[in-house]
């Protein structure tokens, strides 16, 4: 149904014409150029350091961040006017999906290009663009998003953080949690109440005096990216670094977890694609009563569960970044709706692996089915 000309309710689903279906043909070569120089990046330099990763070696996330940059990795989100490469929404969720070969690389990776920085290029000032996207790009600053405090959990308005207004600025006090690259991250976009009601975004600088962090979480997976708490002791921020406009934080928080969740879609797609050939190779390997695994009925069937999944998911995925790129503000509604659950979920049944040699893939995946739903707090994750 169409109502005053855009779409209602669920009418996306159906009447679908040739026109709106995005399809790999449509990206360009360039678009294929920069995933392939991801997933190789990635295998070449990621994968062969993955027990060092998962140890948290001092300084070698960053050091690998710095090579993404200097591969033009770290701008691919960003505009050709500010100097960034300026693909598609389809072609960056392809990059998310080809690159996600280790899940605690994939996730620093994407907290700096995506969470960490959108919010500055969608909503800074032509002068904070200036200042700080050409450092983001080159890797030379790490970004990180702060608005989960310990108090407010998933009631992301009821933040206790405070932003009291003096000369030249604000001081901002409080502690944010589970702070994705919070132990390294120059430039944070932090989340606080001014005067106790009007929620503002701010940019804060680590350097400044005031801003540490805690030690780092112990999780259960994705080990290897860091995750702390951000502690603001009376932190002055100049005026100039107030992001979007005062009392209307709560716009940049929400509209940065909508890109967030397709971009994570894509990551656990990625998960998928690795875990189906991974199952293939395993099953086709082992034999029971001298027949391979992949003979049974029931393995196959596993098998194809699996990949029909996954087509599912990939279709999900190019309609959804397909209609934000090149279908206008007319479809967005598919956007807005595909991706949460599916995609977020691809690993549910995942037939016979072995898993240990799975472990590094799995920590993403077991992270997926719970990112950010404002509106639905119990599925919501961390920064």
């Amino acid at each position: 149904m169409i109502e005053n000309g855009t779409l209602a309710g669920g009418s996306f689903l159906i009447g679908t014409t040739v026109r709106d279906v995005f399809t790999y043909e449509d990206l360009t070569s360039d678009d294929a150029a920069i995933a392939d120089v991801a997933e190789s990046f990635v295998r070449r330099d990621v994968l062969p350091q993955v027990d060092a990763i998962e140890a948290q070696t001092p300084g070698l996330m960053r050091s690998l961040l710095e090579k993404a940059g200097t591969l033009g990795l770290l701008m691919f989100d960003i505009p050709e006017q500010h100097g960034g490469l300026g693909v598609s929404k389809a072609a960056s969720t392809l990059i998310g999906e080809r690159a996600f070969k280790l899940a605690s690389f994939s996730i620093a990776w994407g907290a700096h290009t995506g969470i960490g920085t959108l919010p500055l290029l969608f909503y800074g000032s032509r002068e904070q663009k200036e200042r700080y996207l050409p450092r983001l790009m080159s890797g030379e600053m790490i970004a990180a998003y702060a608005l989960t405090e310990p108090g407010s959990g998933s009631d992301a308005l009821g933040a206790k953080t405070k932003a009291i207004p003096t000369a030249g600025g604000y001081r901002l006090s409080g502690v944010k949690q589970f702070i994705t690259n919070g132990g390294f991250a120059d430039l944070f976009t932090v989340f606080a109440k001014v005067d106790g009601e009007k929620f503002t975004a701010f940019m804060v600088v680590r350097a400044t005096e005031g801003v540490s962090t805690g030690p780092e979480e112990h999780k259960l997976g994705i080990k290897g990216s860091s995750t702390t708490q951000l502690i603001l002791e009376d932190v002055f921020v100049p005026a100039e670094n107030l992001l979007g406009d005062l009392g209307l934080g709560h716009k940049i928080a929400f509209n940065i977890l909508n890109i967030g969740r397709l971009k994570l879609g894509a990551a656990a797609l990625g998960a998928a694609r690795e875990c189906l050939e991974f199952a293939v190779r395993y099953a086709s390997d082992p034999k029971q009563f001298q027949t391979p695994l992949t003979d049974f009925g029931a393995i196959q069937r596993k098998i194809a569960d699996i990949a029909v999944r996954i087509f599912v998911a990939d279709a999900v995925r190019l309609r959804s970044a397909g209609h934000q790129s090149h279908r206008g503000v007319h479809d967005r509604a598919v956007g807005r709706e595909g991706v949460r659950d599916r995609d977020a979920r691809l690993r549910g049944r995942r037939g016979v692996a072995d898993a240990r040699r799975l472990r590094f893939r799995r920590r993403l995946p077991a992270r997926a089915p719970v990112p950010r739903f404002p509106h639905q707090p119990h599925l919501r994750g961390h920064e």
